[in-house]
């Protein structure tokens, strides 16, 4: 039974069922319910069924692939709601799409993060929840409040429990990632190379 006083509703776009059908049951509350679909010429179709007039809403949506396809979910469910009268609208997105593009690397490039964080704005959003942003610096595209969560600790937790061995070794992909990848490794306690 929920402990909570009825003001909080949370939806979940396709990219992220499983996680928002976790933290409602934690929580102790239904997931809202929302259509997410296609129309036959494969553009994005929301339907909002659930009366939010006056509610704290959370949208928890992944960018993970189909990318454009989650992040324009993503979108056209925020100003649905938002066109629903929900008082405040959180978006919790745990993998933000295009954030290694937070800069231009040469002439004529766009910076697709900041582009992104305008459309998320500009949708309605009043707030963004998300999780080990490829660049801090991303949180300064928004004019918004923005919670930059890091799973460090709980990932080391889950590592810990594989019983890997002693000799350890953390590498990231690129430059961008090279900061969380200390980090990760110092909790770890893995050599420095």
């Amino acid at each position: 039974e929920s402990t909570l006083d009825g003001n909080l509703q949370v939806f979940s776009g396709s990219g992220s069922d499983d996680l928002a059908n976790g933290i409602c049951e934690a929580l102790g509350i239904p997931l809202g319910q929302a259509q997410v679909s296609q129309f036959p010429n494969r553009e994005t179709r929301v339907q909002i069924e659930e009366n939010v007039r006056g509610l704290d809403v959370y949208i928890v949506q992944s960018m993970c692939a189909p990318v454009n396809d989650h992040l324009m979910q993503l979108l056209i469910m925020v100003d649905a709601l938002r066109r629903s009268s929900a008082d405040r609208i959180t978006v919790v997105i745990p993998y933000f799409g295009y954030a290694r593009q937070e800069k231009k690397m040469a002439g004529r490039e766009p910076i697709s993060a900041k582009l992104v964080a305008n459309l998320i704005q500009a949708a309605g959003t009043h707030r963004v929840v998300t999780m080990d942003l490829h660049a801090p610096a991303i949180e300064g595209f928004f004019d918004i409040p923005v919670d930059h969560l890091r799973a460090a600790s709980t990932l080391v937790e889950a590592v810990r429990e594989f019983d890997i061995g002693p000799r350890i070794i953390v590498g990231s992909a690129d430059a961008g990632g090279v900061a969380r990848a200390e980090d990760f490794g110092r909790r770890l306690g893995a050599d420095d190379i």
